[in-house]
């Protein structure tokens, strides 16, 4: 029997040992990166075999930390350090293994695409962040303990913000990362009221007291703790109107971090949303703020894919895609929440397929979205752009990155028989089982989240199709793509892996669901796999067992038809090489002026939803022997986000302003100073007389 806790730990300690030994080493730069990834790719595969076993059903375990145990005797009247501790039960096993995927890869990518770092920034500083983050991370998710969770928390924003701003030569990557900083703090703020509330009534810090006491808080204090975790939690996740600062920050960082930001880091989200609702406040849920988390899930997952479509920038529509997909595994956990309000054992299990739909596709996001970002990076480091009206024809000369890409691309579009399919679908499923829900203003609000679903889904696919299109395919439109070639072995496999993983996802969902049944099992106290008709073929959903989907029998008919329409191709000689020049209209030769651009792609669409848009043009017109002869015509579209102009630059100014009216108290008189002191006294002496 495999010991959990020993690899648990392990994998604590390599994480540490990466960043001290990345420390140690800063003088010999590529040795001190090499180790630190290296240490961290072992610690992910140690990650991977702690978390396994409790996802199969062994018991949870815990990890006390006795030396900061020892430091409740120093305030031993406010408990503050009492049972500092670490737990890994189901739901923080399955965030765990998620994490430790995810770095695997990651680390083994990091090998060959920090080559591009060494002679430009501090590749030892890197590794030392790298490992950071990921074991602030891992502790997040694992924390028993409030005030534990809020000192991890922040060192993992502390951590990303140093990451965001690695490049900081760039203006733009120091003004993303301040962006980040404030709005990760906005939120640490409310997820800081959010526990004191539970402090003041349970006395501890402690996770297990928070339980204890929930059922004996008021109902006023339940809702401010319902929207203090939403807000905070929101921010951090990229919840819309709280993402501003995911568009920014995860195209600045360098493109193997932006991975693990948008693969894990904005799910640590999830998971404070998941162990608060379910775990501490679960018997007391309230249907409507399912509703809430419900209508804000399905807002951000069409506006998200809305502003991704019309990006020119690569990393940044992989970013504003991070929204989108957000939204929909947040869809999940609103209907699981919609149905446990209503504590029977028939909406429990509706319950138990919502939250497996959710965590589903936090898994999938996770894996298809890091084999974009790495894609996205392998491109940026050949041709140093991220703009991608000056790519095209990367296929020629990438292909392992075009292939992986294109996995990546067809698995978020939700397409058969990549993984993206399977966990919409079961959200789509879960959907359609609100219409059980016997209250009017559900049955109104569900429909219309699926039809805003069904519509991303048809956006995020002309989304990528334009992504990869217009990057990969067609003529080289600027000078960045001479040079490109294929990227080292390293990051090829790395991509390639994930991409693998990607169909392994799509057609055993059987096996996923069953993992993530002990995760549902605890939280929501019922079985979803015993009732969806689970087997090695086909996925039913309870109450719409007609409905069934058969990702694996599809996969083997593929395997069987596809190579037979080739082989009878090839024999009817329909597969001899042909070439012949392209149908230019008539025109000799073609140019990449002639190709479809990324702008001109997404036109239709920012026509039809131009009201939320609201895109601003200028058209310049240079004129050469007359007004009638047009020598150069440039056109220039701006989309701003209503949400950035009608609310944050509003909200911004006026902080501004009080703030320039406040700084007039520094006079720079000591006299002065000492008068405020004595005020202040006057005031707190008359308060506690």
């Amino acid at each position: 029997m495999i010991d959990a806790q020993f690899f648990f730990g392990l994998s604590l300690f390599l994480y540490l040992a990466g960043a001290v030994l990345g420390a140690l080493w800063c003088l010999r730069p590529r040795r001190s990166y090499y180790v630190s990834h290296l240490l961290a790719l072992a610690a992910g595969i140690s990650g991977i075999t702690s978390s396994v076993p409790v996802l199969l059903g062994q018991s949870p375990y815990h990890i006390t930390i006795p030396w900061l145990t020892a430091l409740s005797n120093v305030a031993p009247s406010i408990k503050l350090f009492e049972n500092f501790s670490l737990q890994v039960d189901a739901l923080s096993a399955f965030f765990v293994f998620v994490i430790s995927l995810l770095v695997v890869p990651v680390s083994i990518y990091a090998f060959g695409y920090l080559r591009e770092y060494e002679h430009k920034q501090s590749v030892a500083l890197l590794g030392v962040l790298y490992n950071l983050f990921i074991l602030s991370m891992v502790l997040v998710v694992t924390a028993n303990n409030a005030l534990f969770f809020l000192i991890v928390w922040e060192v993992m924003s502390v951590v990303s913000y140093f990451l965001v701003t690695f490049d900081h030569e760039k203006t733009e990557n120091t003004q993303a990362g301040f962006l980040y900083i404030v709005m990760t703090h906005v939120g640490t703020a409310f997820i800081v009221l959010f526990f004191l509330i539970f402090y003041q009534q349970a006395g501890s810090f402690d996770f297990e007291a928070f339980r204890k006491v929930a059922a004996n808080l008021p109902d006023l204090a339940k809702t401010l703790l319902f929207v203090f975790a939403l807000i905070g939690f929101g921010t951090k996740a990229g919840l819309v109107p709280l993402h501003i600062w995911l568009p920014y920050a995860h195209p600045a960082a360098p493109s193997h971090i932006s991975a693990l930001m948008s693969g894990v880091m904005i799910k640590t989200a999830v998971y404070g949303m998941l162990r608060i609702f379910f775990d501490f406040l679960k018997p007391d849920l309230v249907w409507w703020w399912g509703l809430v988390l419900l209508g804000l899930a399905s807002l951000s997952a069409i506006l998200g894919i809305l502003y991704a479509v019309t990006e020119k920038d690569l990393k940044k529509l992989l970013a504003y895609s991070s929204v989108e997909n957000m939204g929909i595994i947040l869809i999940g956990v609103s209907l699981a929440m919609i149905f446990s309000s209503y504590q029977t054992s028939t909406f429990a299990i509706l319950a138990a397929v919502a939250l497996i739909a959710g965590l589903y596709h936090l898994l999938n996001h996770a894996v298809f979205k890091s084999v974009l970002f790495l894609g996205a990076g392998a491109v940026v480091s050949q041709t140093h752009t991220r703009n991608i009206e000056a790519l095209g024809g990367l296929i020629k000369k990438m292909p392992w990155t075009a292939a992986c890409f294109l996995i990546g691309s067809i698995a978020i579009s939700a397409l058969p028989p990549f993984n993206g399919f399977i966990s919409e679908w079961l959200t789509f499923q879960a959907l359609l089982l609100g219409f059980n829900v016997p209250d009017l203003i559900v049955k109104i609000i569900v429909p219309l989240s699926a039809a805003l679903l069904a519509l991303g889904a048809a956006l995020a696919t002309a989304c990528f199709v334009k992504a990869f299109g217009v990057s990969f395919l067609a003529l080289p439109r600027s000078e960045h793509v001479q040079t490109a070639q294929e990227v080292s072995s390293s990051m090829k496999w790395a991509m390639g892996s994930l991409a693998a993983l990607c169909l392994v996802l799509g057609i055993l969902p059987t096996a996923v669901v069953r993992l993530l049944d002990g995760v549902t099992g605890a939280l929501v106290g019922a079985s979803a796999a015993a009732s969806m008709g689970v087997n090695p073929l086909t996925l039913a959903v309870p109450s719409a067992k007609i409905v069934t989907v058969a990702p694996l029998g599809l996969a083997l008919i593929l395997l069987i038809v596809i190579p037979v329409a080739l082989g009878v191709a090839y024999m009817a000689g329909e597969l001899r090489t042909r070439r012949a020049q392209t149908w230019g209209c008539g025109l000799p030769k073609l140019s990449p002026r002639m190709e479809y651009t990324a702008t001109g792609f997404s036109k239709p669409i920012q026509l039809i939803f131009k009201s939320i848009y609201q895109p601003r043009k200028e058209i310049e017109i240079e004129t050469d022997v007359s007004s009638y002869v047009h020598k150069r015509i440039r056109y220039e579209l701006q989309i701003e986000s209503p949400f950035e102009k009608y609310f944050y630059q509003p909200v911004s100014a006026f902080v501004l302003k009080i703030s320039a009216i406040v700084r007039r108290i520094q006079t720079g008189s000591i006299n002065t100073y000492l008068a405020y002191i004595f005020i202040a006294l006057v005031i707190l002496l008359l308060l506690v007389r």
